[in-house]
């Protein structure tokens, strides 16, 4: 098969050991080199098995294997948002400036009450999974979503602006089950320029 009609694992901008001491160089590479690596895999071998029964006619459990096909796809797509919406702590801001500011203003209050709310949002997920900020076009409002998993409770057309994984291999090696110390930390390492990037392109 040619693989550029496969998945593949992105690269970094940066390097694993530049997040110390928010992330420790093993923290983010198992995250990148083995998760992430794993959703990458999963959702090629399915494409490849459909790829197969599409050729030789077969007959394929779809109930079952879009589902997993959306879980590993989402799996992907969200890590790879994740990736860029992070940056070492020795180049993050604080808070945010421009368009995303002034949306995230008009929209909480205040800055600190976005914050707040973002972090709720984070930590009341069930289980494993990851809150986002984004942007419904319709209402152009900044609204925070929960994504279980990589694929359940997904508001469909929302563009995602800025997301944080709380599954616990993104913070575990680090932080053991401190989900509430980790979000903490996160604030620190948040590519407000990317964030605002990705508003700015949205309304273009």
């Amino acid at each position: 098969m040619n693989e550029s009609k496969l998945y593949q694992l992105p690269g970094l901008p940066y390097q694993y050991d530049e997040f110390v001491p928010i992330l420790s160089k093993e923290q983010l590479q198992i995250h990148h080199e083995k998760h992430h690596m794993a959703y990458v895999n999963g959702a090629n071998a399915i494409l490849e098995k459909m790829d197969a029964a599409h050729k030789n006619n077969e007959k394929l459990d779809l109930k079952a294997l879009l589902k997993d096909l959306s879980f590993q796809i989402g799996g992907h797509l969200m890590h790879s948002l994740f990736w860029r919406n992070i940056t070492p702590p020795s180049k993050a801001k604080e808070r945010p400036d421009g368009l995303i500011m002034e949306k995230i203003i008009a929209e909480f209050g205040s800055f600190e009450r976005f914050k707040e709310l973002f972090q709720q949002t984070a930590m009341s997920v069930e289980g494993s999974g990851w809150a986002a900020l984004t942007y419904c076009l319709q209402t152009q409002r900044p609204i925070l979503m929960q994504v279980e998993k990589h694929n359940i409770h997904v508001y469909p057309m929302f563009r995602i602006l800025m997301v944080v994984d709380v599954f616990e291999h993104a913070y575990y090696i680090d932080y053991k089950n401190n989900r509430a110390t980790f979000l903490d930390s996160f604030w620190k390492i948040v590519n407000w320029d990317e964030v605002n990037h990705r508003l700015e392109n949205l309304l273009k």
